[in-house]
């Protein structure tokens, strides 16, 4: 019994742990999953956010985005605000990897 249980317990844990954030921007804001606004500097953020060039180097819900090119292929869809009262989530972009994640840890599970 232990042999065919065991897959599935993996199994189940594996998908779990897959939160690869591939984001798409929705032209719409009703199409979003979250909303978002950018701010102009680093401590007004929820989210500091790299963007990856390859979709393998994309995150588990710690900032690292890898923008798709077609809304069936993404995790979430988000919709750029103009004004921050807006938004879901504050987010800004950093120049290198090691700075992104979360600043406002309370909002992560939007994301999920």
């Amino acid at each position: 019994m232990n042999r065919k249980v065991l897959p599935i317990i993996i199994l189940i844990f594996c998908s779990l742990g897959v939160q690869a954030q591939k984001i798409y921007s929705v032209k719409y804001e009703n199409q979003a999953d979250v909303k978002v606004y950018v701010v102009k500097y680093e401590n007004q953020c929820d989210l500091k956010v790299y963007k990856v060039k390859y979709e393998n180097q994309a995150g588990k819900n710690d900032g690292k985005w890898y923008f798709v090119n077609y809304e069936n292929q993404a995790d979430k869809k988000i919709y750029f605000v103009d004004y921050e009262n807006q938004a879901d989530i504050k987010i800004f972009f950093v120049e290198y990897e090691n700075q992104a994640g979360w600043r406002n840890k309370k909002l992560m599970p939007k994301m999920f």
